[in-house]
């Protein structure tokens, strides 16, 4: 069988990774520097100059970037390069905000179309498959960073972007891609729509499915499997350090997704005071860009939760699969709880499906959780007695492992709304 050949900095001995990764350090700083406004200010109110990182370590010494820093120099603020040399413009959604806007320059998107052909490679393509891409197009970075790598892999592109599930099963159907690309909630949704067209999920031609843009618990991957009988595959990536790509899982191994480092330097950070913390501890993720020309970021808070781990498949480190953010944790009745913590309780009761939203409200000074799931579809006609066995089964559990009290209510079938991009899990009405 066909397979495509590692790059060799994949397999590199680490002394020459390092050594590449402080030499790109050292040059993204004083790009840095030398274009960008805001970075010139905070390096100088922080007392550093580029010239101060002699070694990898050093970087610890030098601020922070966050998403404020974008908002606030929105739209073009941060970019390092003259327009006429950015040839394409992406943005975030912006719901809690103003967007984040993200350039590239030519360059950019080359390096970009070379590590998504690294990561789509690394999840397990063979030359000849086709890619059907249901990620959105547009702003969104998912549709066209998938595209662009699948092209440079020598992969048939179906450029399809996300919604209109009727016809996404009918293309999967007649096209018969062996690769999908797809947040793994909109997978679900469209597995539904096979089942509802009387197909099959898992006769289907998919043999990988590579899903990012959201997190995901490995309980979530394994209904996934089972359901459709594939390969479901992590990659990560966030517009403001490129887009999708910046790290990937390897079918291989299936233990973390690698980063890849010769284009991002890690860090995990304590979330509350920003320290540095060792390989191996969890905290929050932090990167800083090795090769951007448009947009180099220094440092920057992910907010996503994970920790770094020794290469495996690759020679470069892997960080833990995401499973939530700093951000996206709860505060309910003194309790730290993340969404992802009741999707896993969720996935292990066989007759509740991965269909679920969490609604926050207050009764008088007290906050109130309700779990809002629906049953499987095969469980779907149970008696009224088992459906509530199973509410009380949740609640339970809930309430055991997490430590809150929930009220669990199984709606019927398609009454949570499917996403066709990152799925919607909360509704906080508190505020």
């Amino acid at each position: 069988m066909k397979t495509f050949p590692l790059e060799p900095i994949e397999h590199a001995p680490l002394e020459e990774l390092r050594a590449l990764q402080l030499e790109r350090l050292r040059a993204s700083l004083q790009h840095a520097y030398d274009n960008v406004a805001q970075y010139r200010r905070k390096f100088d109110a922080a007392g550093v100059r580029p010239e101060d990182c002699r070694a990898l370590a050093d970087l610890a010494k030098f601020p922070f970037t966050t998403k404020q820093d974008l908002r606030e120099t929105y739209p073009f603020g941060m970019f390092a390069v003259p327009m006429d040399r950015v040839v394409r413009i992406h943005a975030s959604s912006g719901t809690t905000g103003k967007p984040t806007v993200v350039g590239y320059t030519a360059k950019d998107i080359d390096t970009w179309s070379q590590l998504m052909a690294r990561s789509i490679r690394a999840a397990g393509a063979r030359p000849g498959d086709k890619v059907h891409v249901a990620y959105g197009y547009g702003l969104f970075t998912g549709g066209l960073g998938a595209h662009y790598g699948a092209e440079r892999l020598g992969l048939a592109v179906i450029p399809l972007g996300g919604g209109m599930t009727e016809r996404q099963v009918q293309l999967i159907e007649d096209f018969k891609p062996e690769i999908i690309m797809v947040t793994p909630s909109y997978m679900l949704a469209i597995a539904d729509e096979m089942q509802r067209q009387g197909l099959d999920p898992k006769r289907s031609s998919l043999r990988l499915g590579i899903f990012g843009a959201e997190p995901w618990t490995n309980e979530m991957r394994r209904n996934i499997e089972q359901r459709l009988s594939l390969e479901a595959i992590d990659i990560y990536g966030l517009s403001e350090v490129m887009g999708p790509g910046v790290a990937q899982e390897c079918l291989e191994t299936k233990d973390g997704l690698t980063i890849w480092e010769d284009h991002f330097y890690p860090e995990i950070v304590d979330p509350a005071t920003g320290t540095p913390l060792a390989d191996g501890e969890k905290g929050e993720l932090v990167f800083t860009s090795l090769t951007k020309e448009a947009l180099p970021v220094i440092r920057y808070r992910t907010r996503d939760l994970t920790r770094l781990l020794p290469g495996t498949a690759r020679s470069m480190r892997r960080m833990e699969k995401i499973t939530g953010r700093s951000d996206d944790m709860l505060i309910i009745r003194g309790v730290n709880v993340f969404p992802s913590q009741i999707e896993e309780l969720i996935l292990k009761q066989a007759e509740l499906s991965p269909h679920y939203l969490l609604e926050l409200t207050r009764e008088g000074p007290l906050d109130h959780l309700s779990v809002l799931v629906e049953m499987r579809p095969e469980c779907d006609g149970w008696p009224q007695a088992k459906k509530d066995a199973a509410s009380a089964q949740l609640a339970h559990n809930v309430k055991s492992y997490i430590g809150v009290s929930a009220e669990v209510r199984v709606l019927p079938l398609s009454a949570i709304e499917r996403s066709v991009g990152k799925a919607k899990r909360v509704i906080d009405k508190r505020r």
